[in-house]
């Protein structure tokens, strides 16, 4: 039987066995792989723990505009970020937490993520220039 996301830990492995797929996704590998460098990665996890430890807990670590992040990599893809990205995206998100997780944090961060992808992509599509 799988546990609940208790702690920073666990949110941590979340974090980390969820973005280990992202890089090696053919779809979104190549777009994170060429905006954060390798040497880049240690401390975009952390941030990316604080992010999740933050929603799910309360806990005030993360600061950071991930809105922004969003709209930069939209505009240095020439605006090609799609749906279909943030539908890969929550794909593995779940995956990942139902392989590790279960519980109302889980579905919490399920729940959280479908939220979040919906608003980012809504915010690249009104940042356009076209927009």
């Amino acid at each position: 039987m799988r546990k609940d996301i208790e702690n920073r830990e666990d949110v941590s492995k979340l974090v980390h066995t969820f973005y280990a797929l992202i890089r090696k996704d053919e779809l979104l590998g190549p777009i994170f792989n060429k905006h954060i460098k390798e040497e880049q990665w240690p401390a975009h996890l952390e941030k990316l723990t604080d992010f999740w430890e933050t929603n799910l807990f309360g806990v005030p670590a993360f600061k950071g505009s991930p809105t922004m992040a969003h709209i930069k990599v939209d505009k240095e893809l020439d605006y090609g970020v799609e749906q279909k990205h943030f539908g890969q995206w929550l794909t593995i998100w779940f995956s990942t937490i139902d392989t590790l997780f279960e519980g109302e944090r889980a579905t919490r961060a399920k729940e959280a993520a479908r939220r979040m992808a919906a608003g980012q992509f809504m915010a690249i599509w009104h940042n356009r220039p076209e927009n």
